[in-house]
Order: C-alpha cells, then sequence, then structure tokens
C-alpha cells in the first residue's frame, strides 16, 4: 500500500528514525484548495473531505448513528480542538493501550466507525479508507512523522472546581443546548443526537466526561463557543451522558467484502 507514492516500509523506517533525530518545528496547516495536489491524490483529498462532512450521505452502509463525523470533528476537522486532524498523521503508527498494540491510521479510525457511529468500519484498502488517510495526511502536511500536533489543537483535560452534577447539568441543557440538540436529545437533521439509539455508543471517545467536557467548553454551545465554565461543562456533559445510549458490542463479527489483490 502507498501514501502519496511513499511505499508503507519507507513510512514505518522513517517513523523508527523520526524517535532519534531532532524533531524540526512543527508548522499548523490548513484546508486550502491552492495547496492541494494535483492529478488523482487532489481527488482523494477532496473526496476524504467530503466523507467527514457528509458521512452519511455516502457511507450509510457503515454508519448507525444519525450523524456526521463533522458533528465531532468541526469544520472537516481543522477547528483546534474541535476535534482537529491537524498534525495528527505524523503520530501513527502509535502504541493503543485498549488495543494492546500497535495501531496504524486506519486502525483508529476504523475505531471510530465502530464506536462513534455505532456502525462498521470500510475496507482498509476501500476507496473511502484510503481517501479518509489522504485527507489526514494533507491536512498533517508540516508536521513531521514521528512527531506530535501543536498542543493547543488538541482538547487538554481539566477538573471542575466541584464534582459534576447531572442535576445543575439539566438546567443548562434546557437553557443551552435544547433549542439545537432537542428536549429529548434526538437531535435533528443539522444538530446530531447526544443521546438514544441514533447517537455514538459507549464505547465512543466522547462517553468519556472529561473529553465531552472539554468539547462543550471550546465548542459549544454552537453560536456562543467558550462562554460556558469549566464547571458548567462538566455538569451540562454529566447530564448528557446520564442517559441511555447503545451499547458497544465488542463480540460482533467484525468482515471485510473480499477485494482483488491491486490497487483500486
Amino acid at each position: 500500500m502507498k501514501y502519496f507514492g511513499l511505499p508503507v516500509f519507507c513510512f514505518c523506517v522513517l517513523t523508527a528514525c523520526a524517535g532519534n533525530a531532532a524533531k524540526p518545528a512543527i508548522q499548523t496547516a490548513g484546508y486550502d484548495e491552492k495547496t492541494i495536489p494535483a492529478g488523482a491524490p487532489r481527488d482523494l483529498i477532496r473526496y476524504g473531505r467530503e466523507l467527514i462532512l457528509n458521512t452519511r450521505a455516502h457511507m450509510r452502509p457503515y454508519v448507525v448513528v444519525n450523524m456526521d463525523c463533522a458533528a465531532c470533528h468541526i469544520s472537516g476537522g481543522t477547528q483546534a480542538k474541535g476535534g482537529s486532524f491537524v498534525g495528527i498523521y505524523g503520530e501513527f503508527p502509535q502504541w493503543n493501550a485498549r488495543a494492546h498494540r500497535m495501531i496504524a491510521l486506519q486502525d483508529r479510525l476504523a475505531e471510530c466507525f465502530l464506536y462513534s457511529m455505532n456502525g462498521r468500519p470500510p475496507a482498509y484498502n476501500s476507496r473511502e479508507m484510503t481517501a479518509l488517510v489522504a485527507y489526514i495526511a494533507y491536512l498533517s502536511r508540516g508536521t513531521p512523522v514521528g512527531a506530535s500536533p501543536d498542543p493547543g489543537v488538541k482538547l487538554a483535560k481539566f477538573a471542575p472546581p466541584r464534582p459534576a452534577s447531572a442535576q445543575r447539568g439539566a438546567g443548562l441543557y434546557a437553557q443551552r443546548c435544547a433549542a439545537c440538540h432537542g428536549v429529548s436529545g434526538s437531535g435533528s437533521a443539522a444538530f446530531p443526537p447526544l443521546w438514544g439509539s441514533a447517537s455514538f455508543n459507549t464505547g465512543a471517545g466522547m462517553h468519556r466526561l472529561w473529553t465531552m467536557a472539554a468539547f462543550v467548553r471550546y465548542n459549544m454551545p454552537q453560536n456562543a463557543p467558550g462562554t460556558l465554565t469549566a464547571q458548567q461543562a462538566y455538569d451540562v456533559s454529566a447530564y448528557v451522558l446520564s442517559h441511555a445510549r447503545p451499547r458497544f458490542q465488542g463480540s460482533r463479527p467484525i468482515a471485510f467484502p473480499a477485494r482483488p489483490a491491486k490497487y483500486f
């Protein structure tokens, strides 16, 4: 398999060497049509972005939830502290504590389909998976392989002054969240459900209290992001997570359809 013409074995060697060499300064990159390589890479990168923005329209067989990837990866994964993809390509392969092994970026994307989308992942050599990887690799240009993204890009864990209270969060949700996500948390065509059968399952990263609280604090409400305090972000997240949602079925068999042993 190749990534923009770079064989996998070279990718792995570069990853190993990066840990021993001085790491160059990290440059922040974003989506800019003028910088996309011409030819086949351009088509893949554009398609990868389209899949993030309109996942349900293009990948319905792989998605159970009523949301697109952009629900958690704002602006196509280009917004700092909004599920940004910028720079993350260089972090893979990486050790994954849950999987107890080294994983590739494709493995991490597969987890998103299994947990956040409550569905099933596309085959690793499918056009969809290849396009998603191409898009993330493009957004990570300027970040050396083996380096981490700018710390300001990722969500940072923080603690509230007091323990989170779902009871306090209920009032906040009614005031600040229900207009978009609905009183019942079922969402709408424009806004994702926050609980219930069409929402993410219990294996998703957003099911962790600190993760949701950090995302909420920096990105919600959509019309006034950053206006909630740390305590309010924890309280409203505790309220959201107090509701029922699909349980991740770890015993569910996952199988990819047979494909010819050639590049698509």
